[in-house]
């Protein structure tokens, strides 16, 4: 999916602190116009959609976000996979880009929105009780579940895709408003290749590789 720089769902952020920010220059000072042409320009910085070099390698799963890799854990996933698989939690601060692309291509076979709470996304269990989405995808190869969790200040997750939709590799597919986290849940036919306090790049940094 192809989407410019800066994100549409961004342009009113940026809009409004912009315009506050020429107006209080033009009727106040530069000094107050400062604060909201500095809130302008973090928000063009955070809705931003920076390129990524998407590995070659069907095989490799790539993150779904940007972020710090905050632990690897065996886990019972019940709502698509069914058995027990390992999960993979990313959590992505203020300062990350929040736009997400697909660990790998196949097809969106579940999808799933659950309102919830607003917790810091760093909070233990917050995949349980806060607002999410999650989508199943499957390739013939292998099923993994990618699941995106709204935070303290993420209050909306936005997707440009749905069931049934089919995914290339990196593929952008949504994004979450502000500080937030992500899981993926991966079975035993994925070998891991990240570990906790790694830091990953969206559609680039190799998470995982489909055993064959």
């Amino acid at each position: 999916m192809n989407k410019p720089f800066i994100i549409e769902d961004g342009y009113i952020f940026i809009a409004v602190p912009a315009i506050l920010a020429v107006l209080a220059g033009y009727f106040l000072n530069a000094y107050i116009a400062a604060l909201p042409a500095l809130l302008a320009l973090y928000f063009a910085y955070f809705f931003r959609n920076p390129h990524r070099a998407v590995p070659a390698d069907e095989d490799a799963l790539v993150a779904p976000a940007d972020g710090t890799v905050m632990g690897v854990e065996e886990v019972f996933e019940d709502t698509y996979l069914n058995k027990k698989c390992r999960k993979i939690i990313i959590f992505l601060s203020i300062f990350n880009a929040h736009v997400n692309r697909a660990p790998l291509s196949g097809t969106i076979d579940f999808q799933q929105y659950t309102c919830g709470r607003f917790r810091p996304a760093y909070k233990e269990g917050v995949g349980y009780e806060n607002e999410r989405y999650s989508i199943g995808i499957e390739n013939g190869h292998t099923q993994i579940l990618v699941t995106v969790i709204a935070g303290i200040l993420a209050r909306r997750i936005v997707s440009w895709v749905t069931l049934g939709d089919t995914l290339l590799h990196g593929q952008l597919y949504g994004m979450i408003k502000f500080g937030s986290c992500a899981e993926i849940y991966v079975g035993d036919d994925v070998d891991i290749l990240v570990q906790k306090g790694q830091k990953v790049r969206c559609g680039e940094t190799i998470i995982g590789r489909i055993v064959q």
